[in-house]
Parts: C-alpha cells; sequence; structure tokens
C-alpha cells in the first residue's frame, strides 16, 4: 500500500491514485513489488530536522530515504521536503510538477537498489528518474 499525507505543508496536487500506479511500474521495471510505502510531505525545517536527528547531517536536502525492503518486495517511509523541490525546480529551470514527481520517483529507485553517492552513481540515478518519467 502506498500512502501521502503532508505535515506543515498544503498538500501537494498530486493525483494519488494515477502516482502509485506510475510507482508499481517503475519498481516492476527493477523485478520489484511494492509492499508498504509511506510518502510524507514537510517543509525545510523538519527534514532539517530529520536529516540531523536520524542521519547526523546538518542540511536541507529534497528527500530522505527510510529503506525497509526485504528481498523483491520495497518497504520504505518517504519524507519530501516541498520548499527544497521549489528551490530546485528554479535552480535547475524544471517546472515544479516534473521536479515533485523526480524526487517522488527517486526514493523508489532507492528502494529498488539505485545509489546516488558514489563514483558514477548520480549519472546513473538520474537516467533512471529520466526513464522512470517518461513512463508515467
Amino acid at each position: 500500500m502506498i500512502t501521502y499525507d503532508a505535515e506543515g505543508v498544503k498538500f501537494p496536487n498530486i493525483k494519488k491514485r494515477e502516482t502509485s500506479n506510475w510507482i508499481r511500474k517503475v519498481a516492476a521495471s527493477y523485478g520489484k513489488k511494492v509492499g508498504d510505502i509511506a510518502y510524507l510531505f514537510v517543509n525545510d525545517e523538519k527534514i532539517l530536522e530529520t536529516n540531523n536527528k536520524f542521519l547526523g547531517h546538518d542540511y536541507y536536502t529534497d528527500i530522505i530515504t527510510f529503506d525497509y525492503c526485504e528481498g523483491k518486495i520495497i518497504n520504505g517511509d518517504l519524507m519530501i521536503s516541498l520548499d527544497t523541490v521549489f528551490t530546485n525546480s528554479d535552480k535547475f529551470g524544471r517546472p515544479y510538477d516534473e521536479e515533485l514527481h523526480r524526487v517522488i520517483i527517486h526514493g523508489v529507485l532507492h528502494l529498488c537498489g539505485i545509489n546516488d553517492k558514489g563514483p558514477g552513481e548520480r549519472e546513473i540515478m538520474e537516467d533512471a528518474e529520466n526513464r522512470a518519467l517518461d513512463m508515467r
């Protein structure tokens, strides 16, 4: 089951059923099935607090992914800062809706096993995001 909630921000203009079907389709393209995924949309202050508390990072980010996957079943909690999504859409010259969906699927791609911190991994992640966006 995929759930969506917001804390401290207005809920984003997404179509839940359509987005959930897209997420399942992307996961399936990696041989994965969706178990329980919970999205929480927050502001910069909340994501910074969470980043500090759970990861020891003292900086803003667009998404934090907590991975509870078991085998081929993807499960996780995904916290998205809508403030940072908005800032990044402006910074990268992308429409807000596209940037929001890029971040939504970024977390799913992490749950599917794609990383973006090591050498060459960022390019692999960006390519996977673009392919996933094309599936929307």
